[in-house]
């Protein structure tokens, strides 16, 4: 019998792992970081054996790290990197020097390491996961806030840190070396880092745009999307021959791409692979956790990862009190930042081969980090209740698990959902002077409805105790804005049984959902992009020549057309047949419809220029 190639079968037990623990995951509440975890624990050396060479794995999955830093780095342009220059060298290397300093002292006093194996220690275990953090922040939609800028700082510096670490690493390993070779060998590892770097900043200047432009010229997107991973890999290949952080090379690179052209392309192109690669390191990162090393020393490995964890957020908590960081953003800034990080396995690694760190030492340090890793977002969920909790109470509000609230709430309009959506039905209700009781379970929400005044009572919308403390026995209008489908149909049944008096506007997140809401007996339903679509269409039209009256004219004949058609389909939506009969017969009439009205447009166009030349050949007879 034959057998499939090793790895054909690797392939498939990565991806049947992952397609099943990350939805399980989700589910659960827990994210797809966690799935992949699990799924790695569960297929390597100490889960069912599936998968051995964890190490070589772990080398390849790596690069998903280096995809995910260049097209970080194409979202920044060159002059938005320059105005973080204070957070990233202020901020990351107060956090660099000050964990360092503690965790040195930790491992010398406490665990009694050399200084030297305890300073090899303390730099791995002081570096972050930009993985596990980018990630989480970027799922959040909070890059751009505060403390995700703070956090992107620290994080950027680390990498940057990386350099001179592994150029120390050597020279800690060998024995009696004296201070002028040391001072040679860095000076000698600081020019090799200048010179890596200025290569790539001239030869994205002046190679970068010219070769993406030859290469587009060819109109293959195969090609061009070959081109962007050449890109990639070669920049990493180069910093990998001298040494340096393949991700710092990456990053540097998609700064470059900020300003260009080619940014979207790539950014496209590459998304794809970096999904797939982070997903692939999450479950390497799962199969690297050696048990063994725990099972022999539990309750040393417990204080090792709780110590660490404990001295790192003390001083990020510190550091993020320092700099004025709203209140709410902290906690989860700590905690991203106080997990170890995936170049701790480098550093540890490399402290191995040149002797700079005992290899028992290392299984204990890898070990740890990588629990670490595990439970960051573990971690994050119970949090996000904590947090939920705690600032619903300092808003006077009660989420879902309160038994009393403030005062009664009366307002004639409960909004469900603050997001982009709920938020301008709010704006629209205070304009008009009504008063509305806006639900929303999310902690970022917060520091929007206070820039806005708006009192939000965090919870789940979906429980009817939430609704009926929000007023919704008094209440006149329930206008469901939350994004995600389920969610809302939930609240639409909840609302339905128990508050039938209510008349409930929804929000349709495509026609599919359009017609889940109908089936509940919705009948006032908006689709969120049909509106302003129709006004791109019109704009569209107007840019082709046509008059602003006659675009809003055609505009407003098609809207009026769908949503008749809408009304036509949705008993026969049930019946694919039926269905699309009906929905071919509708656009074929309003095709039909459409065209009449612009051969009459154009014959009115035709008359209009005609009857001046009439009238001048009257006046000359």
């Amino acid at each position: 019998m034959a057998h499939a190639p090793v790895w054909l079968t690797y392939g498939f037990t990565y991806l049947a792992a992952a397609v099943i623990a990350v939805p399980i995951a989700r589910a659960l509440g827990l994210g797809a970081i966690v799935g992949y975890l699990a799924a790695g624990i569960a297929i390597g050396p100490w889960g069912l054996a599936l998968v051995r060479n964890v190490q070589d794995i772990l080398h390849f999955a790596e690069f998903g790290v280096v995809l995910m830093l260049f097209l970080i780095g194409m979202e920044l342009q060159p002059s938005r990197l320059w105005s973080l220059r204070r957070p990233i060298f202020g901020l990351g290397g107060a956090q660099m020097l000050g964990c360092t300093l503690l965790l040195l002292g930790a491992a010398t006093w406490l665990w009694g390491l050399p200084w030297h194996v305890a300073l090899v220690a303390a730099l791995g275990l002081a570096l972050s996961s930009t993985a596990i953090a980018l990630q989480i922040l970027a799922e959040r939609n909070l890059l751009r806030s505060e403390g995700g800028q703070y956090a992107f700082s620290i994080l950027l510096f680390q990498d940057i840190a990386a350099i001179p670490i592994l150029a120390l690493l050597p020279l800690l390993g060998a024995a009696g070396n004296a201070l002028p070779d040391t001072g040679h060998a860095l000076l000698t590892e600081v020019l090799k880092t200048l010179s890596v770097v200025g290569v790539i900043i001239l030869g994205g200047r002046l190679a970068l745009r010219p070769v993406l432009r030859w290469v587009a010229q060819s109109k293959t997107p195969e090609i061009f999307t070959a081109t962007a991973l050449f890109l990639v890999v070669g920049i990493a290949m180069l910093m990998v021959l001298v040494n340096l952080s393949m991700a710092l090379g990456a990053f540097l690179a998609g700064v470059l791409l900020a300003d260009s052209e080619y940014r979207s392309e790539l950014e496209t192109d590459i998304e794809p692979f970096k999904g797939l690669l982070l997903g692939l390191f999450f479950i390497a990162v799962g199969m690297s956790i050696d048990f063994g090393v725990l099972i022999a020393s539990p309750w040393k490995m417990l204080a090792l990862v709780v110590g660490f964890l404990a001295l790192k957020a003390g001083v990020i908590y510190l550091l993020a009190r320092a700099t004025g960081m709203p209140a709410q953003e902290r906690p989860v800034f700590t905690l991203l930042l106080t997990q170890g990080g995936e170049f701790a396995f480098v550093v540890f690694q490399a402290g191995v081969n040149f002797q700079a760190l005992p290899p028992d030492v290392a299984s204990m340090l890898i070990a740890a980090v990588t629990i670490s890793m595990l439970l960051g977002p573990l971690l994050l969920v119970p949090l996000d209740r904590t947090l939920q909790r705690h600032y619903a109470r300092m808003n006077g509000a009660p989420d879902a698990d309160e038994d009393d609230i403030p005062e009664p709430q009366t307002a004639p309009v409960i909004i469900a959902g603050f997001g982009r959506y709920g938020q301008i039905v709010a704006r629209v209700m205070l304009t008009q002077g009504i008063p509305t009781t806006v639900l929303d379970h999310s902690v970022e929400m917060l520091e929007v409805a206070h820039t806005f005044g708006y009192r939000v009572f965090f919870g789940d919308a979906t429980r009817a105790r939430l609704l009926r403390k929000a007023g919704a026995e008094h209440a006149k209008v329930l206008m469901v804005a939350v994004d995600a489908p389920q969610q809302s149909i939930k609240i639409v049944q909840i609302a339905r049984k128990h508050f039938p008096h209510l008349t409930i506007i929804a929000r349709a997140r495509d026609i599919a959902h359009w017609h889940a809401l109908r089936d509940l007996g919705v009948v006032l339903v908006e689709r969120e992009l049909f509106e302003s679509s129709l006004q791109s269409a019109a704009t569209v039209l107007e840019c082709m020549g046509m008059e602003h009256h006659e675009a809003q004219g055609v505009a407003q004949r098609f809207r009026a057309h769908n949503i008749k058609l809408a009304d036509q389909l949705y008993p026969h939506y049930k019946d694919r047949e039926k269905f699309i009969a009906v929905a071919k017969q509708g656009r074929q009439q309003l095709v039909e419809q459409m065209t009449r009205e612009r051969e009459e447009r154009l014959r009115a166009r035709r008359d209009a220029a005609a009857a001046p030349a009439n009238d001048n050949d009257a006046q000359a007879a």
